[in-house]
């Protein structure tokens, strides 16, 4: 037994001190050289924060940009997605009753037209972006309520595209809409 026990409570002190000492440590360093140093990268407005680049809100009023649905209701302390598989009854109930409500909202625009991630909630609940395919599907509804020129929004919206050398082309909503609210000067 003791040849057992005493390699085992080795092993559990170096596990110990890498899991709960050297990890941790290194994953704050680590944390210290990006934006925000480990605290989020914050967006301010007249030197108020009004969110975080990284965390997706909700903006449903219909001179916004909508964000892409949330499992969790955009609770940054409960970051989860649905956990349903796409042959669910509950999931298809709530992906189809966000399909009505975009389509009723965005009059004009087809189902077929409409991106898979403005019905369907991401894998975090949070994500603060959309496909551009997802943001100018949405110029017409903006423009309308906002009574500017959906040439110009789309612009807009053009140039807050972010190119990214790995993955998808995506917008993100809280920034678009900053600059929707300057544009309008707000």
């Amino acid at each position: 037994m003791k040849t057992q026990l005493l390699p085992a409570l080795r092993l559990t002190l170096v596990m110990l001190v890498l899991c709960c000492g050297l990890y941790p440590a290194l994953i704050t360093a680590a944390a210290q050289l990006a934006p925000g140093h480990g605290e989020g990268e914050q967006i301010s407005k007249n030197g108020r924060v009004v969110g975080f680049a990284n965390v997706g809100q909700k903006f449903d009023k219909p001179e916004y940009f909508n964000s892409r649905p949330s499992a969790v209701d955009y609770h940054a302390d409960a970051s989860a997605g649905s956990n349903k598989g796409p042959t669910n009854p509950e999931y298809l109930a709530a992906v189809k009753a966000r399909l009505d409500t975009f389509l009723l909202q965005n009059p004009g625009v087809k189902a077929a037209d409409v991106p898979a991630e403005l019905i369907t909630a991401s894998g975090s609940g949070l994500d603060p972006h959309l496909s551009p395919a997802g943001a100018l599907v949405q110029v017409p509804r903006v423009a309308a309520a906002r009574k500017l020129d959906a040439a110009r929004l789309t612009a807009l919206v053009r140039e807050h595209i972010e190119n990214k050398p790995l993955g998808p082309d995506r917008v993100n909503v809280l920034q678009l809409n900053l600059a929707l609210d300057a544009l309008a000067g707000k």
